[in-house]
């Protein structure tokens, strides 16, 4: 392998081969979707964007030659994320609360059938 000027690698062998991984994860991640079955939907809504975080991480951060403080850092600052979202996600997730209300707009896109949003054709009618 090749050293850069600094005396790290410049070339990784595997750069090409984890690129199109990703990019096949990314092409699973969008068409799967469309298959518009919920448990497909999820694992390739969180599943895969999990293995593309690790890919990445992995491969392209090169944690491995971080000093051991880095990786602890990454792993607190995600356990503040998920203390965070576990914090605000109750509130987020209902229609009303202690001295708020969500939104009518919102309540109501989410009641009406796709029919009553224009035929899914994504214009509206102008009179």
């Amino acid at each position: 392998m090749s050293e850069g000027a600094h005396g790290h690698d410049t070339h990784h062998g595997n750069y090409v081969k984890i690129w199109g991984i990703l990019l096949v994860l990314l092409l699973i991640s969008i068409f799967g979707p469309m298959l518009e079955i919920r448990i497909v939907t999820l694992i390739t809504a969180f599943g895969i964007a999990f293995v593309k975080a690790y890919l990445v991480i992995k491969n392209f951060m090169h944690l491995n030659v971080q000093p051991q403080y880095v990786i602890y850092m990454m792993g607190i600052s995600v356990a503040f994320l998920a203390l965070f979202f576990a914090g605000v996600s109750p509130d987020v997730m209902k229609d009303e609360g202690d001295g708020w209300t969500k939104p009518s707009f919102e309540y109501h896109e989410q009641q009406l059938p796709d029919s009553a949003h224009g035929g899914g054709h994504g214009e509206a009618e102008h009179h």
